[in-house]
């Protein structure tokens, strides 16, 4: 299989190394050494040195070792996603400074489902600011099923956070806009600048969704009872439907990471998607609820910011370091792709970028 490694071009685009952008991260300076390094410190530094060459090494084994587990099945309540080839897997690295590695199927499209939650919530967190989100919609994971009913009248009315439909579904409703045309423009063209170019919209998909939404629209309409709903609760559903039907590769996804990897800007146009202090925000909410009710497992396991979609990807970020998109529809029980979760841990671990051991 072959590895690809390409650069994005930019022109007046200055870019911080990998290595400076990290102790910009770290808020931190490099200090030297006096004296031999250790041998077990130089044993370190070797292994978490991203060369091109440990990246590309790290990426292969990745692919042989994950290409061929039979684990999961693909998301079935939903006749479109059943029908998606359940072999596709492709795995995209994207760098800050916009270096690309990827294998596998990294063009084959699936739908974004709730991985576009994140830049709906990005969207609104660039409109009204981190606090209205914290207040309005929330912050805290649930502890319940991410279509949960019940959960809105456990915490009084608040969806918990934007990645639950219940948040996603108010997240949406809150992008301003003067109606729902609008309002979908606005989110998909987000879309658009976070993966630097036209994402497409499947179609089949959303039929499949929209005559099926009827818990979402019943989450949309307690919501609006409470006061929480910033536009029509069932116009908002539809645009929600919608933007879970878009498509999206491993390097879409890739590249979706690395943006926010990169504090909000994209590596690829060098156009600023998202405002610096609203990117940390983002990622908190990613850490403690991105992956359904695993999210805790994967941040143990990983340190690492991500996010997953019943259409089988998924997106970590290592903020300062990469982004990494992979594509594969099988799920597990809790609804996140396992090849892409065990794809995206092993090249976390062998690349020693988990961002809660720097």
């Amino acid at each position: 299989m072959k590895i690809e490694s390409r650069h994005f071009v930019k022109k007046g685009v200055m870019r911080l190394s990998i290595a400076c952008a990290s102790f910009i991260m770290l808020g931190t300076s490099p200090v030297q050494a006096k004296g031999p390094v250790p041998s077990a410190v130089q044993t370190e530094v070797k292994k978490t040195s991203l060369t091109q060459e440990r990246i590309n090494a790290v990426l292969k084994e990745a692919y042989e070792k994950f290409k061929n587990d039979q684990g999961g099945k693909n998301a079935d309540y939903i006749k479109a996603l059943a029908e998606v080839d359940s072999k596709i897997f492709g795995i995209t690295l994207v760098t800050p400074d916009g270096k690309v590695y990827e294998i596998g199927d990294t063009k084959a499209e699936v739908s974004i489902q709730s991985v576009s939650k994140v830049f709906t919530a990005c969207k609104v967190l660039q409109e009204k600011g981190d606090k209205f989100l914290q207040e309005k919609i929330g912050v805290n994971a649930t502890g319940l099923a991410f279509n949960s009913i019940i959960a809105i009248e456990l915490h009084d009315g608040s969806a918990s956070n934007p990645f639950v439909n219940a948040g996603a579904i108010q997240a949406t409703s809150w992008v301003e806009a003067k109606d729902s045309k609008e309002r979908w423009f606005k989110i998909k063209q987000n879309m658009n600048d976070f993966a630097g170019r036209k994402l497409p919209f499947k179609e089949d998909v959303y039929q499949s969704e929209v005559n099926d939404n009827k818990r979402n629209q019943a989450i949309s309409k307690l919501l609006d009872a409470y006061g929480r709903m910033g536009s029509d609760p069932l116009e908002a559903t539809t645009v929600y439907t919608k933007q879970c039907s878009v498509g999206i590769s491993s390097h879409d996804l890739g590249v979706m990471a690395a943006t926010l990897a990169n504090h909000g800007i994209n590596p690829k146009t060098g156009k600023r998607v998202l405002d610096r202090e609203h990117v940390q925000k983002i990622l908190a909410v990613m850490a403690t609820a991105g992956l359904y009710d695993n999210a805790g497992d994967w941040l143990y396991l990983t340190g690492t910011p991500a996010k997953s979609g019943v259409g089988g990807g998924i997106l970590a970020v290592v903020p300062g370091k990469m982004g990494i998109g992979v594509v594969s529809p099988p799920l597990d029980k809790y609804g996140n792709s396992v090849r892409g979760q065990k794809a995206a841990a092993y090249i976390i671990d062998k690349l020693g970028i988990n961002p809660l051991a720097q």
